[in-house]
């Protein structure tokens, strides 16, 4: 074998690789662990047992028992969190955390730990509306009903099944004149109905990944380690999977809700009610609550909205440029280390003096780190009554570094609602946003109005000169920016060192204030805790015993050659597990059938070679020859068999969705591992004992004994088979014709 240095060279690789993937999976389950008698000692110390606080009630002792379950849960997840930045190990980038590690661990799917398996479908009817301006025209609304029913049973996508429909009803009326006036000038009254098609394709698409965006940000409030999303643009469907997810109606009211863009204005340190509130908590804080403090100060980014028809001054300064350099103390944060104080948990944002002597205060009251937000959010509760009535806390999104990292804090804000639920502007007054360049090419967003925004966002920026105004999506702070001067026509710009992506993105949320496309969830499947552990079980067990009974047979049939193909088959497996941790694919309860069916095919490679090696002995070949022409004429039919399933992989990776996706993902891993090392590998590792004069046995009186006097007229009994194969082909034909059972997959229902 030519290659053999190669070979060894990335057998040696991926058995490194695999085993350290695999070490994060060792490393986390062993912290979670340690988490979790950590939170069994807490309520064993704090709560008495169920017998003892109702020695004689069993009902009671049921109930009681939830209430402890629960907190042992609530107690777990503040453990959990609390430990994200702990150290476990050292690694490659230096510290590897808990989360970190938790990151790259081996993904197990929810069949396996239990939740939820949603299916969004987003729905394009209302974005055709909202694109023709809410046309009266009853064949356009008639259409778009036709549409909504074709598209249960069709693979095309809605805007074409759409475009069919109008024209079956109205043959003369060009598309153009449904959807021109509202277009923004993309389309005129003249475009042909195939612009027009392309144009609502594209907006189609624009939405779904907005409503793809804001779903993925929703996702990230249910705690959920490894979510498995897999949007299909073409299709218009979004599948959703949360594992160890327990409240079905939570996420049913968060993933199907509309997108809630919404202005606040903010209370900063300048407000003399909120901070002289600020001081009463911390000074409270200080006398009940111990631990040490960090005083390190925050740094901030003015933002900025300003008229993009005014005569102000647009140019961004950060707060340290405007303050000279100088900063002001305001919270009196360089207090001894050894002061117990809030800022344990909280760096407060500072003030900063520009040229002038005058103080500004960012629009974050401070930032919290991500690993404390919990926490510090009771203790916001436990002090709620020492602020404004009217302040709502909340974060924003996590800070960034240059490369996009997450830093580990989030900014806190605390919006001014003047006690109502409703902001005085929200996103349905957005009529369009997107990323420009300024005259100085410089990044910002250019945000128009619809007339009665315009309106009440001239009065909200006349009132708030000077002062932020916070940018909300579903309870997040994406951004705060400035006010320079008042905005009299709705036309703004929002600037402020942002970079391009940041500014898409910002513009993108801006558009998705009020989603024309909502999703709305046409199946889902939730699976117990229980089932997933008998999952885990039954599938672990299979894998055993078809491993052992294997590489049993192995040893047995081919004597010590068996040995090499066992080592193939542990080797495939071990790369499959840890090139599967490595791409950040879950692992299924389907994915583990992908895992048996790959020891098949492992050894299925090593059994068609062995067999062709055995007959060139049997002919009286010598040893080495017998080998070569054993691997070589073996190639063919291995080749044929693995390509063939491995395109039935292919095709089931690429229509396939959730479990059925795991499976093939781990069958395509496993295929191509199975000839690696099935042909490779085991023809290297045959070599090494060869060069060694160490030749390998493939008989044993097992193997010598079956078949030898065995002789099955196959030819003879052809018509028979003929036959057999055409009934059954037949009753198959007819079979189809006569209709399938649909699955609550295809009618709905319950599982």
């Amino acid at each position: 074998m030519q290659l053999k240095g190669l070979v060894r060279f990335f057998t040696i690789l991926l058995i490194i690789y695999s085993l350290y993937q695999l070490s994060f999976t060792w490393l986390v389950r062993n912290h979670e662990k340690k988490m979790e008698a950590r939170a069994r000692n807490f309520i064993k110390n704090n709560f008495p047992a169920a017998t003892a606080k109702y020695p004689n009630d069993k009902d009671m002792q049921a109930r009681y028992q939830d209430t402890l379950d629960v907190a042992f849960e609530s107690r777990l997840r503040e453990l959990l969190d609390s430990t994200r930045e702990v150290t476990l190990t050292y690694g490659i980038n230096g510290e590897m955390s808990y989360q970190k590690a938790k990151e790259e661990e081996l993904n197990l799917g929810l069949d396996l730990q239990g939740g939820m398996n949603v299916t969004l479908e987003v729905e394009m009817s209302g974005l055709l509306r909202s694109l023709s301006n809410n046309s009266k025209d009853p064949n356009f609304n008639q259409a778009i009903i036709n549409a909504d029913k074709r598209k249960a049973n069709s693979g095309e996508n809605f805007i074409t099944l759409f475009v069919e429909e109008y024209r079956k009803l109205e043959s003369a009326r060009p598309l153009a004149s449904l959807f021109a006036s509202a277009s923004n000038n993309k389309i005129d009254v003249k475009a042909s109905d195939g612009d027009v098609t392309r144009y609502l394709r594209s907006e189609a698409l624009d939405a779904f990944d907005r409503t793809f965006r804001v779903l993925n940000t929703r996702i990230d409030q249910f705690g959920v380690a490894q979510p498995n999303i897999n949007p299909d643009r073409d299709k218009g469907i979004i599948n959703v999977e949360l594992p160890g997810i327990k409240d079905k109606e939570r996420v049913r009211k968060i993933l199907q809700s509309t997108a809630n863009l919404q202005f606040w204005e903010v209370y900063t340190m300048q407000d003399q009610g909120f901070y002289n509130g600020l001081l009463k908590t911390r000074e409270a804080f200080n006398i009940k609550y111990g631990g040490a403090i960090d005083t390190s100060a925050q740094k901030d980014t003015a933002t900025n909205i300003t008229d993009t028809t005014g005569t102000g001054d647009t140019t961004n300064k950060s707060l340290k440029d405007l303050a000279g350099g100088n900063t002001v103390d305001t919270t009196k944060t360089t207090a001894p280390a050894t002061l117990t104080t809030i800022e344990r948990y909280i760096t407060f944002s500072q003030g900063m003096r520009n040229e002038s002597g005058q103080v500004s205060f960012p629009a974050a009251i401070g930032t919290v780190a991500l690993k404390d937000t919990g926490i510090f959010r009771k203790y916001l509760v436990e002090y709620r009554n020492n602020f404004p009535s009217d302040a709502v806390f909340t974060y924003g999104t996590p800070e960034k570094d240059k490369k996009g990292r997450s830093l580990g804090f989030v900014p806190l804000y605390a919006l001014k609602t003047y006690g109502r639920a409703q902001a005085k502007l929200e996103g349905d007054a957005i009529s369009d946003a997107r990323q420009e360049f300024d005259q100085f090419g410089k990044v910002e967003i250019r945000m128009d109005m619809k007339n009665f925004g315009a309106a009440i966002w001239k009065k909200m920026t006349e009132e708030n000169v000077g002062k932020p105004i916070a940018i909300v999506l579903d309870n997040i702070v994406y951004s705060a920016p400035n006010v320079i001067n008042a905005i009299p026509n709705g036309t703004s710009t929002i600037s402020g060192g942002y970079s391009q992506q940041e500014a898409v993105d910002l513009a993108n949320i801006l558009k998705a204030g009020k989603l024309p496309a909502p999703a709305r969830i046409v199946h889902e499947e939730q699976v117990g805790p229980t089932l997933g552990r008998d999952a885990i079980r039954g599938g672990s067990l299979s894998f055993i015993i078809s491993f052992v009974v294997i590489f049993l047979l192995m040893l047995v049939y081919y004597n010590t050659s068996g040995w090499i193909a066992n080592i193939a088959l542990i080797l495939n497996l071990l790369f499959t597990v840890g090139i599967l941790a490595g791409l950040g694919a879950t692992l299924t309860a389907p994915g583990i059938a992908g895992l048996v069916l790959t020891i098949g095919m492992a050894v299925d490679t090593n059994v068609v070679i062995y067999e062709r090696i055995k007959e060139e002995l049997n002919r009286g070949k010598g040893y080495i020859p017998a080998i070569n022409e054993g691997y070589k004429r073996s190639l063919p039919p291995v080749l044929d068999g693995h390509i063939t399933t491995l395109l039935t992989a292919v095709i089931l990776f690429y229509f396939g969705l959730g479990p059925v996706k795991g499976f093939a993902t781990t069958q395509i891993i496993g295929i191509l591992l199975s000839l690696f090392c099935g042909i490779l590998v085991s023809r290297w590792v045959t070599e090494w004992f060869t060069n060694k004069n160490r030749h390998l046995e493939y008989f044993t009186g097992v193997s010598r004994r079956v078949f030898r006097h065995a002789k099955y007229k196959f030819i003879e009994y052809r018509k028979v088979a003929y036959v057999i194969s055409f009934v059954v082909l037949g009753l198959g034909i007819a079979a189809f014709f006569n209709g399938f059972d649909y699955g609550v997959e295809f009618n709905g229902g319950r599982s």
